[in-house]
């Protein structure tokens, strides 16, 4: 698990003397001395005298109501660091200081913290009963919503299912008391008593060396009936990201998944009981006899057996599992004139993604992942806002991004059009068979998609034509482009109205022509197939215009925002990352054979269809343990850790198709050599970049050295491909 980032402040406060204007200095400085000396030889000191007197005078300014009304302003609402009540808590005690006209300082600092997402324990008896025990406290009091259900911080997520042994305070002495009657806890849910001076985090790592699947932790004497201790089973103290220097805003951190880091963490899950509940577990287990020295003193405990079971628990803890693994979708917002289809029709649907994903949050949603809602500026000046910001965090992208989900013009008229890097063509096939079409009653998009004979025909992201270059082409990060206006025909304008802007627009053909200002001229219905929408970049891409022809009730947005806001809610949600890396194979496959028809024979193919064999091997292999991985997640096994492994594993094989040294003319920033766009534009490749430029730059050069440029650029290729397959497998060969 990786707990998400937040920012406590430190207060403190100083009690300096005013300096005193620098003139006077010297002058006063001679009265003081003088005052001194005068005072030291007629008024002999004792030091105890004026203590006594300030002690005298603290004390007696106390006031019972006074702490009494700062404790119930402290306490009014429940304050755990890094929420929003917990700034209030910070303002309360700031402003206090600054009332008093003390000098007061405000630090704040970026550490990683952990919350709870959610939590489940059940009990299945021998006798077919099942027990769901209720995680919370019975708090009377209006605030206890507010309050945060009893979790231990840093616990890693997981969902187990398995015996449970007693192990008393799970010390090494007490496992080996265990070994002693025969009992193993390998593959068991230990039940602990918290005592004798070891940590919860102790507690746990004990746990985790003896083979325990979780631990589950009370307390047992001096609680309130009911009361569930939380705490951290974090190793160490302080922001496990700054270890040994203080997380300033800007300064040094480690990643999370650094080695550091993560031996700051367990790697089972954990989490605390009350009293009652823990008694019902102990009530029920069997096996050999508790040793007399376990025993309850108190009597209050029924613990008679250590077990394991026959009683198992299902166990299930779900922190912020991957916080740090980013689903970004992204649209940018400025335009050329007034934007409506370009680019604010897309802006407009990633707003109406934002109000639905805060409805699901208050009904208690929280992703798995992070998504990140991007809104750029300057794309029409050649996407300079997303490529600053990509480039500014390449490293963090580079090492956390899911992917990249881009709509330009969410709305340019009928026909739903799509493009995607090849692993993702399947999930985005799913998910507009979830989506009504816009265009045809009682069918799904993909049903209207697939009628246009367009499904099989998910284009590649191989232009610099909208925000989807700099993540793709620049990091390496799996894309997909969305939108609605292509493939069908567009009605333009009937007629053209002059009230606002005095230009009238005549449409030849796709061919357009500003008339005189101020004339208004009549225009018959005109049919036509556009490769851009007919006002793009116009004074005429208005919201009338939206209104108007492109899409006059705004169904087609409605469906946009359904496409865009469900990939993102797979990609973020899915335990296992939704990655087809066959389809990637098919695809690469297919790139060659068109390739192999245009090379002369002496230029050979081999580099390609070994890698792209050796990245089938890879993709197949995936696909067996996702087969795996999901028969383990029915059972309710805890695999949270292979899931992690794996998922980073489909993240980061488009990385692999990234050269060091990019694609030439091109400053090394288009670095994928699979998909981006090559220098001459009439290029009758739109993938191989690097082979497409050495197809053109070579025609003036001899045979030989012809032959020789391209072959080096396969070669290139097929390297690319074995990292992508290499990064897929995740073994070093």
């Amino acid at each position: 698990m990786s707990p998400p980032l937040a920012k406590p402040t430190t207060t403190s406060i100083f009690f300096p003397s005013k300096p005193p204007p620098p003139l006077y200095t010297f002058l006063l400085l001679t009265a003081l001395c003088l005052l001194g000396f005068f005072y030291a030889l007629h008024q002999p000191q004792n030091p105890k005298t004026t203590l006594q007197h300030t002690s005298t005078l603290f004390l007696s300014y106390a006031s019972n109501s006074t702490i009494s009304s700062y404790l119930h302003s402290l306490t009014h609402h429940p304050h755990l660091a890094g929420t929003e009540p917990s700034l209030d808590t910070i303002n309360y005690v700031v402003s206090h200081f600054k009332n008093l006209k003390l000098e007061t300082h405000k630090k704040e600092y970026q550490v990683l913290l952990s919350y709870p997402v959610k939590s489940s324990l059940s009990a299945h008896f021998s006798n077919g009963s099942v027990v769901n025990f209720n995680m919370n406290e019975f708090v009377d009091s209006s605030e206890s919503e507010k309050i945060v259900a009893p979790y231990h911080a840093y616990s890693p997520s997981g969902t187990v299912h398995a015996k449970v042994a007693f192990v008393n305070y799970g010390r090494e002495v007490d496992y080996n008391t265990l070994a002693v009657l025969g009992v193993n806890v390998s593959g068991c849910v230990v039940l602990v008593r918290k005592g004798q001076g070891l940590s919860r985090g102790g507690v746990v790592k004990i746990a985790e060396s003896k083979g325990a699947l979780a631990v589950l932790l009370y307390a047992e004497e001096g609680r309130v009936s009911g009361g569930v201790e939380r705490g951290t089973v974090m190793r160490g103290v302080g922001d496990p990201l700054s270890p040994g220097w203080a997380g300033v805003e800007g300064g040094e951190r480690l990643g999370v998944e650094d080695s550091e880091v993560h031996e700051r963490f367990p790697k089972i899950p954990s989490m605390p009981l009350s009293f009652g509940n823990a008694d019902v577990i102990l009530g029920s287990l069997g096996g050999r006899t508790v040793p007399p020295e376990w025993r309850d003193s108190g009597g209050r405990s029924r613990v008679l057996r250590v077990g394991p079971g026959p009683a198992k628990v299902n166990f299930t803890y779900q922190g912020l599992e991957e916080p740090d693994r980013y689903v970004i979708l992204g649209n940018h917002r400025d335009a050329w004139t007034y934007g409506a289809v370009d680019p604010n029709s897309g802006t407009a649907a990633l707003l109406d993604i934002a109000r639905r994903y805060a409805r699901l949050m208050q009904k208690g949603w929280s992703p798995r992942r992070t998504i990140i809602l991007g809104s750029w500026d300057a794309e029409e000046f050649g996407m300079v806002g997303s490529t600053e910001w990509v480039e500014q965090n390449l490293v963090n992208l580079g090492a956390k991004a899911v992917a990249y989900l881009n709509v330009d013009c969410a709305v340019q008229g009928p026909g739903f059009f799509a493009s995607a890097t090849p692993q993702l063509d399947k999930l985005l096939i799913e998910v507009t068979k979830k989506v009504k079409d816009p265009e045809a009653e009682g069918a799904t998009v993909y049903e209207k998609w697939a009628a246009r004979n367009q499904v099989n025909a998910i284009q590649r992201l191989s232009g610099v034509d909208s925000d989807f270059a700099p993540f793709l082409q620049h990091a390496g990060i799996p894309s997909i482009d969305i939108y609605y206006g292509r493939g069908g025909r567009v009605a333009v304008y009937q007629s053209c109205s002059c009230e606002r802007l005095g230009v009238g627009l005549l449409v030849l053909v796709g061919t357009f022509l500003r008339l005189a200002t101020n004339v208004c001229v009549e225009l018959s219905i005109l049919l036509c197939d556009f490769d851009d929408f007919p006002v793009y970049h116009t004074a005429f891409d208005s919201y009338g215009w939206m209104k108007k022809y492109a899409d006059p009730l705004f169904h087609r947005h409605v469906a946009v925002a359904g496409i865009w806001g469900l990939l993102a809610l797979h990609l973020a949600d899915e335990s296992i990352l939704p990655f087809d890396y066959l389809s990637y194979v098919e695809q690469l496959q297919g790139h060659t054979g068109v390739l192999g028809k245009l090379l002369d024979r002496n230029v050979s193919l081999h580099p390609l269809l070994t890698s792209i064999q050796e990245l089938a091997s890879a993709a197949k292999e995936v696909e067996y343990e996702v087969k795996l991985l999901r028969e383990h997640e029915r059972r309710g096994d805890f695999i949270d850790l292979k899931l992690r492994a794996l998922n980073d594993r489909l993240m980061l094989a488009e990385r692999g198709f990234l050269d060091v040294e990019g694609l030439q003319g091109r400053r090394q920033w288009s670095k994928h050599l699979i998909y981006g766009p090559p220098n001459n534009y009439e290029s009758k490749l739109d993938f191989f970049p690097g082979i497409a430029d050495a197809l053109s730059r070579s025609i003036s050069k001899s045979q030989q050295n012809r032959q020789a440029a391209i072959q080096h650029e396969i070669w290139r290729v097929g390297r690319a491909i074995e990292r992508a397959a290499s990064a897929l497998k995740g073994n070093l060969t």
